[in-house]
């Protein structure tokens, strides 16, 4: 495994496998949240089965967390390595003449969603793995009824303007983090020529489209807590 990632190509590759398996999750994770708009129980009944199904919590949870440190590890290191070969530099050279601010600062929308991340796991999901698996209560239920928690649990994380506003900025910037990130991804793995404007007009949808739809969700709720 070093010696595959010990190649260019090969890191370039596994980072793009990395980002492209993130993407879909993005999208799965967009629709079930988008379902708390106008149906608190279809949300619920959604988060129920992929808080207690096996598959879901033993397989593909762990292969996500996986793709997310792999991620991030990797983006590090590809940013090591491209600042040590340009580590000459030329009076002439001007990288933002021909360079996007979010290719230019990938490292540091990263860095800023990687902080988000870690703050959704402090709201969502450690306390997901303490109530089910420290106290034992699979049910998915609020105490003393019979209705499910998690939309409840949804809104309440969303009625402090200050953590709304955090999720927003991290959602702007996860924005122009994917609009580099999804070219460069589909490039990577040989999605060029051909297709690099198909791959450019959709890079540009995805990156408006999908944190636009966090935001809703975060600002809906917000406002109707």
């Amino acid at each position: 495994m070093s010696g595959f990632l010990s190649s260019s190509i090969a890191r370039k590759v596994a980072m793009a496998l990395s980002a492209l398996f993130l993407i879909f999750f993005l999208i799965m994770h967009l629709s079930v949240n988008l379902t708390s708009l106008f149906s608190e129980t279809l949300f619920n009944h959604l988060s129920h089965f992929m808080g207690t199904n096996p598959m879901v919590q033993f397989v593909l949870q762990p292969i996500l967390i996986f793709g997310v440190v792999f991620h991030f590890v990797m983006g590090f290191v590809l940013e090591l390595k491209n600042k040590k070969a340009t580590a000459v530099k030329y009076a002439k050279d001007n990288g933002a003449a021909n360079s996007t601010w979010s290719s230019r600062n990938m490292v540091y929308s990263g860095l800023v969603i990687l902080a988000f991340i870690v703050l959704h796991f402090i709201d969502f999901w450690i306390p997901e793995l303490n109530t089910k698996y420290i106290h034992g209560d699979m049910s998915g239920l609020l105490e003393g009824t019979q209705d499910f928690r998690y939309f409840e649990e949804l809104q309440h994380k969303f009625v402090n303007p200050l953590r709304v506003l955090a999720y927003v900025v991290s959602f702007v910037l996860l924005g122009l983090h994917l609009s580099h990130g999804f070219q460069s991804a589909f490039q990577s793995m040989g999605f060029n020529n051909k297709y690099t404007k198909t791959v450019k007009a959709a890079g540009k949808l995805y990156s408006i489209i999908i944190p636009a739809g966090f935001v809703l969700v975060a600002v809906f709720h917000f406002l109707n807590h």
